[in-house]
């Protein structure tokens, strides 16, 4: 796919200045079973790599869910070496804030990790919908990365879907099959998006493939997520 809306990776230049410190909600999944009860959860490359690059710049974040509490991880997403490397990040899973007692109009952007989870719950909380709502109406910053983007779903203004006319992208058909995982989900997030009026960008299975329509930035895979993040930085650098 050539699209000038693809973020290639990008280099963030840090600079010093007087600004207050960005404020980041990251909203997650409490889902902890798919389909035939398989194991599901967040993805963790998919919360910590954000996580952790927004740390790095001093940003303040708030992770909350739609119940609060634990947010699970999805075991296959774990191993000895990110389970030391990613520490950090799966303490911040622990102790989520409920998302209706956040007050949302203080951060400057919201930002949706993946993993199934998102499938079962974000992609049908009424309060998510209004918070995307929100943060586009007044031209925030809205990302979300592979199974994210479900939590895009519920934001509907005046029966039209935000994702409507947006390019975007999510994992993918393609990759649900790829990775045995059609079995797992309620629907496939691509067939929704679409169907919601979304201008879909994709790539190869595995592929990075991080996509920025304006104040929306999505990746469509856990590879992505490094790239993802850089591009959240990057963009708030620039809008201040």
């Amino acid at each position: 796919m050539t699209d000038e809306n693809k973020i290639e990776d990008v280099e963030v230049i840090e600079t010093y200045n007087c600004e207050l410190p960005k404020r980041i909600l990251m909203v997650v999944t409490n889902a902890c079973e798919a389909k035939n009860h398989d194991k599901t959860g967040v993805w963790l490359e998919e919360f910590a790599r954000p996580y952790l690059a927004f740390t790095e710049q001093d940003y303040i974040i708030t992770v909350a869910s739609p119940t609060g509490e634990i947010s699970p991880i999805d075991p296959a997403s774990e191993s000895l070496i990110n389970d030391i490397k990613w520490n950090e990040a799966k303490k911040a899973l622990n102790d989520t804030l409920p998302l209706n007692t956040i007050d949302y109009t203080v951060y400057d952007a919201i930002v949706l990790p993946g993993g199934h989870g998102p499938m079962f719950d974000l992609a049908q909380n009424e309060t998510l919908g209004d918070i995307i709502n929100y943060f586009d109406r007044h031209h925030k910053l809205i990302a979300a990365v592979c199974h994210g983007p479900a939590g895009l779903l519920p934001a509907v203004k005046d029966g039209i879907p935000f994702v409507n006319g947006r390019k975007l992208t999510c994992f993918t058909n393609d990759e649900e099959y790829a990775y045995k995982k059609e079995n797992l989900t309620p629907f496939f997030l691509e067939d929704a998006l679409k169907n919601a009026g979304a201008i879909f960008c994709k790539e190869n299975v595995g592929a990075v493939n991080v996509i920025q329509d304006d104040n929306l930035i999505t990746g469509q895979n856990f590879q992505s997520s490094e790239t993802f993040a850089r591009a959240i930085i990057k963009y708030l650098s620039e809008n201040s």
